[in-house]
């Protein structure tokens, strides 16, 4: 299963990384500002840095480059919480949110539960 990571910040991206690589996922890296990649992934990861009307357009970009790959959008800006969480991923049309700091667990859990895990 391949994943594919947008994230501006380096630490966040390895550790991204790392903990994909050891649940057993592929994971390649989008360039930022850059929404185009040749073979399809089975998920995107895009933190949506921005503000909302930026990181929704940002978020539309990548939906453009991979129209069939779900996305899970995470951020330091988002709110906890279910209710938060729903509303947030559905205003910006992503499969689900995930607030910063990051757990390992947050991320494989996501993960799973919408592409579900390696063979």
């Amino acid at each position: 299963m391949d994943i594919v990571i947008y994230e501006e910040d380096y630490l966040t991206r390895a550790l991204l990384r790392e903990w994909l690589r050891e649940a057993g996922y592929r994971v390649r890296f989008g360039k930022v500002h850059h929404a185009k990649i040749n073979r399809q992934p089975d998920l995107v990861i895009v933190d949506v840095y921005m503000p909302k009307q930026a990181g929704a357009k940002w978020v539309h970009d990548i939906q453009t480059a991979h129209p069939d790959a779900p996305i899970i959008a995470i951020s330091g800006q988002f709110r906890t919480g279910l209710a938060a969480a729903g509303a947030t991923a559905q205003t910006l049309g992503v499969r689900q949110v995930i607030a910063k700091p990051l757990t390992r667990a947050d991320v494989l859990d996501a993960a799973r539960g919408i592409i579900g895990a390696p063979d």
